[in-house]
């Protein structure tokens, strides 16, 4: 059975357009409770939300169906999505939801779930929800439906969660912190947890109005707090997208060091203190040159598919603890259980501290190679690699690059088109080797 509803990172789209309505949000919440319910004793979901406008009504929505199921739900209010993941757990909640886009624009929403260990739920409970989906909606009795409150304290656990990250000893006295909260679901909690640090904090993007969430600011639009940093002659600054699963961060000159190069420091900071846990999972779109530099360090690297929960999974087969994505999406399974961008900050700025370097510094032993990446539209998806004329140009590259960079040919999951990607120690080449496989995918796909 395909998945109708659910994608990669749970059910997402426009708000008010098929499916993410409050009509379907209400039958939503119904068919988790069915799945969920335990009929010996009372069972509880959590609810969070990033800052759009539309999750107040989304949240409604889903209180409802899942009361009518039998459910009794815990309100969160405006939290990051790992504070979710977290709660859930602690809270020994059946399971946890976030009402978020992410970094998508104010008008996109969407849902996410989280299992009672806190981590994305597997395929086949999201399949069995859509099942319930197809059924008529009967509710429970009235003596049987579920309840509803507020928690007031859930933001407050979260943030001495985030501070439990790091040694209990360990102060960012001295540190000027830009944090750039994308007027998202951080806004909150971020200064407060940098600030009972020891850190001094300029906080921007953290007066959200519904609307303004990941416009021109937050990790996918780093320039105002590479400004801020400059003007306010910061140590370093920090930047989150709208639901604080990703980070992205900018040193004290104002460059920016995306989530391969902050796994890298991750990953040597821990090799430093014997604590590493085996070694490190990117994916196919990391840079080759993060690859060259694991090498040269002698972490062992695996490239997992595009995407967290494929991160996630590689982690669980190689029973290793950290991986992550350049977008900023890092997983540190020695403190969390999902990708948490406050989490991930922590862990750098700490190893910034521990070894007295600044962000530069640390990052100084990586040096990403050039990447050149041509979208070719096709007229249908296929295998690439398995149409005979595009294997023979790809195994040309690979010899044109000679163990100095390499190709990845990966399909659009939403568009027909194949992304060509080429990367490598020689520009010239680079840009040859890509433009010449675009040229053979074109007229062969």
């Amino acid at each position: 059975m395909t998945r109708k509803y659910f994608g990669t990172d749970g059910i997402r789209g426009r708000a008010g357009e098929d499916p993410i309505t409050p009509e379907f949000m209400l039958k939503l919440g119904w068919a988790v409770g069915r799945v969920f319910r335990n009929t010996d004793q009372r069972s509880r979901v959590l609810i969070g939300k990033d800052t759009r406008l539309s999750g107040y009504m989304f949240e409604s929505a889903l209180e409802a169906g899942l009361a009518g199921a039998g459910i009794d739900v815990a309100m969160l209010g405006p939290i990051p999505t790992p504070a979710v993941a977290h709660l859930t757990r602690t809270f020994r909640a059946v399971a946890g939801i976030v009402i978020s886009a992410s970094h998508n624009p104010y008008y996109d929403n969407g849902v996410k779930f989280f299992s009672s260990q806190g981590v994305k739920l597997p395929d086949e409970v999201e399949r069995k929800i859509e099942s319930y989906l197809d059924e008529p909606m009967t509710l429970v009795g009235p003596s049987e439906l579920g309840r509803a409150a507020r928690f007031e304290d859930a933001r407050g656990r979260y943030i001495e969660f985030c501070k439990s990250t790091v040694q209990f000893a360990m102060s960012f006295k001295g540190m000027k912190i830009v944090l750039d909260c994308a007027d998202g679901a951080t806004y909150q909690v971020a200064p407060a947890v940098f600030r009972e640090m020891g850190a001094e904090v300029i906080a921007i993007g953290a007066s959200p109005d519904g609307l303004n969430i990941n416009e021109k600011i937050g990790s996918t639009h780093p320039k105002k707090l590479q400004e801020t940093v400059l003007q306010q002659g910061a140590d370093l600054g920090v930047a989150f997208d709208g639901d604080g699963d990703r980070v992205i961060m900018v040193d004290h000159s104002g460059s920016i060091v995306d989530g391969d190069e902050l796994l890298y420091i991750m990953a040597r900071d821990r090799q430093a203190q014997g604590r590493l846990g085996g070694g490190v999972v990117g994916t196919l779109m990391t840079n080759f040159g993060v690859e060259q530099a694991f090498q040269r360090a002698e972490i062992p690297f695996a490239r997992a598919n595009v995407g967290d929960r494929y991160v996630m999974e590689m982690l669980a087969d190689k029973g290793w603890l950290l991986g992550g994505e350049g977008s900023g999406h890092l997983v540190a399974l020695d403190c969390t259980t999902t990708g948490d961008g406050i989490v991930s900050a922590l862990q750098v700025i700490a190893a910034m501290v521990r070894s007295d370097r600044s962000l530069a510094d640390l990052r100084r032993g990586l040096v990403k190679l050039p990447q050149r990446m041509i979208n070719v539209r096709v007229k249908e998806k296929r295998a690439a690699d398995q149409v005979p004329a595009v294997a023979e140009a790809v195994k040309r590259a690979d010899e044109r690059l000679a163990g100095t960079g390499r190709v990845l040919l990966r399909p659009s999951g939403t568009e027909p088109v194949i992304r060509v990607m080429a990367e490598g120690e020689d520009p010239a080449l680079v840009d040859s080797v890509c433009e010449e496989l675009a040229q053979v995918v074109e007229a062969n796909l």
